[in-house]
């Protein structure tokens, strides 16, 4: 199976994390996205929305990663990672929606400002950063992972952007559950990190 990726992209970072930790064979394909590789016919054929990642499952085409998520957790049986009882599923889900929408739109969105130049408001989507990361502070209060007792795609959905936040300059000192939910991801077998930029806080 073929990934195409950035190595500066979360969402990319969250499929090639999640292939590394099922222990999958595959072939990463970096996509020049600086050079707008994302918006040329032939990888448009792949995903019309022009994004990265993109997975080539020997002719089956996967794209957003979360569906990645999905599609290779279901291929591979591993209902650990995706519980099929109706409950379990549910609370997954829900870490995915907020991956797509108060993550993506917080810790995301600041780190684009830095990394990238987005023309975001910086003050505004570092505030947006903080709300989700005090919601995932109190969540991770009296639990180790996010939808269950043992990691699931919630959990690596979450991860990318929120391990990168202070490149956006999103501090997360104050965030000890947070924290430990990060190294807790980081032990896992399989593990690949997230490449590091010189930016915001981090620099």
């Amino acid at each position: 199976m073929k990934l195409y990726h950035h190595p500066l992209s979360g969402h990319a970072h969250r499929a090639r994390l999640f292939v590394s930790l099922l222990g999958l064979p595959h072939e990463l394909v970096e996509v020049d996205l600086q050079a707008g590789a994302h918006k040329t016919p032939e990888f448009l054929k792949l995903n019309p929305f022009g994004q990265v990642p993109v997975l080539d499952d020997n002719g089956v085409v996967i794209a957003d990663s979360n569906a990645i998520l999905v599609y290779l957790a279901k291929k591979a049986g591993r209902t650990d990672w995706l519980p099929e009882d109706p409950q379990g599923a549910a609370a997954v889900q829900r870490w995915l929606s907020v991956a797509a929408g108060e993550v993506a739109y917080g810790p995301a969105a600041a780190r684009l400002v830095t990394v990238f130049g987005a023309k975001f408001n910086p003050d505004e989507v570092i505030a947006r950063a903080h709300a989700i990361l005090a919601k995932l502070e109190n969540h991770l209060s009296d639990r180790d992972w996010l939808a269950g007792p043992a990691p699931t795609i919630a959990d690596v959905a979450i991860y990318s952007y929120v391990a990168r936040a202070p490149e956006g300059n999103v501090d997360l000192a104050s965030y000890p559950g947070v924290n430990g939910f990060l190294r807790r991801m980081e032990a896992l077998p399989g593990f690949v990190p997230f490449a590091k930029t010189p930016a915001g806080l981090a620099a």
